[in-house]
């Protein structure tokens, strides 16, 4: 029987019980419960994996403007700057969050991981991460399974959904995926894994989900940024051992407490926020004017 990935606690103990890792206790319940193939999931992700790739090229390469105009470029405006504040690798990494996301804001092709708000933070951190230690696919792809194992118990435990759980949810999972997704690839323990999810989520507990205008554009795209950061410096922190003092569950079930508490102003209805804001509110009444005059006239007519 596989484990079902109810808390952080239980999934430990399984696999140190069955004497098994985490990627391959997710591959067993992909096997079991959702009727997978081992090779078939490997495939798959190594697939969702090149799809990242492709969209950090994409947001990097090509002409990056949403039809709301509030995305214009600025992944590569970043990645061509001069000058880098810490390091190249670190212009690299936000450059490479918002380009993926910005893909997602121009309706392209994107990994939803967890979802497609958060579709920057995998693709940013996890093409980084291969680049400065030349880590291969495959290693990757077992990092991808513990991203999916620590959706898993989100999900369970909180939740996954801005509409839910405010940005949180979102940029906030996908950040603590990423952090334990690096720390797995670079020889951490269970305990550095798990600890890795506690810190990052700690530092993203309480974002509202605020969607200027309705679109997942502003701020979604500069949060999948500052999220792969997060993941970075959570996981610099979890490596050397520093507890993050309340445990991993626990820190969910702070994450689901707050979701369930905040206002629906703040949870994706544009009603809050940096959308309630005047320019906000400006420029919600532009696009709504622009998706009008747009539509056919037959449209109209009805």
């Amino acid at each position: 029987m596989c484990y079902l990935f109810e808390d952080f606690k239980g999934w430990k103990a399984y696999c140190e019980l069955n004497n098994i890792s985490l990627p391959q206790s997710v591959i067993e319940y992909e096997v079991e419960q959702k009727n997978g193939e081992e090779g078939k999931i490997k495939i798959g992700l190594l697939h969702a994996f090149q799809v990242m790739k492709d969209a950090v090229k994409t947001g990097l390469e090509e002409d990056m403007v949403s039809r709301s105009g509030m995305i214009n470029n600025g992944a590569k405006k970043v990645f061509n700057y001069p000058l880098a504040v810490l390091s190249p690798e670190f212009q690299k990494l936000i450059s490479r969050a918002l380009a993926a996301k910005e893909v997602n804001s121009c309706m392209g092709r994107v990994v939803a991981a967890p979802t497609a708000g958060a579709s920057g933070i995998l693709p940013g951190t996890l093409v980084t991460l291969q680049e400065i230690h030349s880590l291969s696919d495959e290693q990757i792809v077992e990092g991808l399974l513990v991203g999916a194992g620590i959706a898993l118990i989100i999900e369970e435990k909180a939740s996954l959904a801005g509409a839910v759980g405010g940005c949180q949810a979102e940029t906030g999972s996908a950040a603590a995926m990423a952090a334990g997704a690096i720390v797995y690839c670079l020889g951490g323990s269970i305990d550095q894994i798990f600890n890795a999810v506690a810190i990052t989520i700690q530092c993203m507990l309480g974002l509202v989900c605020d969607p200027v205008a309705g679109l997942v554009e502003v701020p979604c795209v500069v949060r999948n940024a500052s999220a792969a950061a997060i993941s970075f410096s959570s996981s610099q922190i979890a490596l050397a051992n520093v507890s993050a003092v309340i445990p991993v569950d626990e820190c969910i079930e702070a994450m689901g407490e707050i979701g369930a508490s905040m206002e629906s102003r703040y949870k994706e209805t544009a009603m809050g926020g940096l959308a309630a804001t005047l320019t906000g509110q400006e420029i919600s009444n532009r696009v709504l004017i622009q998706d009008i005059e747009i539509l056919p006239d037959q449209d109209l007519e009805e």
